[in-house]
């Protein structure tokens, strides 16, 4: 039977030795899902609430006891006797228990992991893989292998604030199948880590698995990317792009109306951050920029969109959160032209998925992305394959909680029906 009988909360750690919320459901027939749930360190405003105990003398606060609690009761209960199947119906229930907009009584991180752990029973349940489940919930007749676009240097609060811009990402554009795209970038991380050493540069680990150099200028992270292709005996702009996630929310003054970019030892206004941006599109093979703006800085996005729009995805993460409402804000306004996509933002998968339908509806980007503090859950892979999104994001080439999403993908390939996205050639347009 297809039925819920059970559903039960724990708390486990991510990657970064945090709790988070894991959720095991149980149906009436024995069939048994398991869904984790990540947890981001440069977040929006606007994102779902993630439920933490507060108290100071377990996890410094951060304990999810109370959301697992919510599982385990309120949760439980009122799932009980529900279709798996009806993953619309379960996730409506779930925001109706909670009653908030923002998921912040029973706490996102409790609703998410359920609704994910849904999704993974009804595909058992079907016989389906998750990524094709997924696509029949999408509504999509293909599902899609997407182009990994993979950190290889790192700064911002992903490691310390070690350099102001957050993440330099090499997008494989040469590569013609999933197992190519992921040995490309895996050549320029490598020598990545190579030219580091050599120029005496830290080759720490940031919390995506990406290097931590600490360049004091984004140009000079630039600079140090385009040598690290080089160094693979690879080409810019050829076998591989680049994208950026400046993560501008970090970065952003509310007293003074600017940029603070410490390392660089100046401050910005937006103008100048659009000139910036311009400059980098000018000098290197840059195809996407995530977040170059503040979160509630419309006018500077529609102001850069308009400028570098037809030149290079610009890709609202901040600005948008997986929200519906922002995201309609954003098309009407002429703000962006991608969105990064986020199941823990938004609070559930179907809400996640309607935001994909908007987004693409719109003929904005979607960027399917982890978060900074994640788990071993591949969830991410299906889901990206799933929705045809085109582009995933989930980290570096290390680590065994990014590592869990790349195998994935790869065993996702084998299935031979699948296509795998190219980065579309109006997007490589210089």
């Amino acid at each position: 039977m297809n039925v819920i009988h059970s559903v039960h909360g724990r708390q486990v750690l991510d990657s970064r030795g945090r709790p988070t919320v894991e959720v095991e459901l149980c149906l009436q027939d024995g069939v048994v899902a398991r869904a984790s749930v990540p947890s981001g360190a440069s977040t929006g405003t606007h994102e779902a609430h993630e439920l933490r105990d507060g108290d100071k003398t377990v996890f410094n606060g951060l304990g999810v006891l109370s959301a697992v609690e919510h599982v385990d009761k309120e949760i439980s209960a009122a799932l009980r006797g529900h279709d798996v199947m009806d993953q619309r119906g379960c996730d409506h229930l779930l925001r109706e228990l909670d009653g908030t907009p923002g998921l912040s009584r029973l706490g996102a991180n409790a609703v998410l992991g359920t609704s994910l752990a849904i999704c993974r029973a009804s595909a058992k349940v079907s016989g389906q893989p998750l990524y094709r489940r997924i696509a029949d919930l999408t509504g999509i007749a293909e599902p899609v292998l997407p182009m990994p676009m993979v950190n290889i240097l790192s700064g911002g609060l992903h490691a310390g604030r070690g350099m102001d811009v957050q993440d330099f990402l090499a997008v494989p554009i040469a590569a013609t199948s999933m197992l190519e795209a992921i040995q490309l970038t895996a050549r320029v991380r490598d020598a990545a880590a190579a030219v580091c050493a050599e120029r005496g540069l830290p080759t720490l680990l940031a919390d995506e698995g990406g290097l931590s150099p600490g360049c004091r200028t984004g140009r000079d992270a630039l600079e140090l990317l385009m040598a690290s292709i080089e160094r693979a005996e690879l080409e810019p702009g050829v076998d591989i792009a680049i994208a950026i996630d400046v993560a501008a929310v970090s970065l952003y003054d509310g007293t003074s109306g600017e940029y603070h970019l410490v390392r660089e030892g100046r401050r910005a206004s937006a103008a100048d951050m659009i000139d910036i941006m311009s400059s980098w599109v000018d000098d290197f093979p840059i195809v996407s920029i995530e977040d170059a703006l503040d979160e509630e800085d419309w006018a500077g996005w529609q102001a850069l969109t308009a400028r570098l729009g037809d030149r290079v995805r610009l890709i609202g993460d901040d600005l948008f959160t997986t929200n519906p409402y922002r995201l309609s804000q954003g098309i009407a306004e002429g703000c962006a032209t991608g969105v990064l996509v986020k199941v823990n933002q938004n609070g559930t998968l179907t809400g996640t998925l309607d935001v994909v339908s908007a987004a693409r509806d719109a003929d904005y980007v979607c960027v399917v992305s982890a978060r900074s503090g994640e788990t071993e859950d591949d969830f991410l892979a299906d889901l990206a394959v799933g929705t045809a999104a085109g582009q995933i994001k989930v980290g570096s080439v290390r680590s065994s909680e990014r590592l869990a999403k790349y195998n994935q993908l790869i065993r996702i390939a084998e299935d031979t029906a699948l296509r795998f996205s190219p980065f579309p050639a109006a997007a490589l347009a210089r």
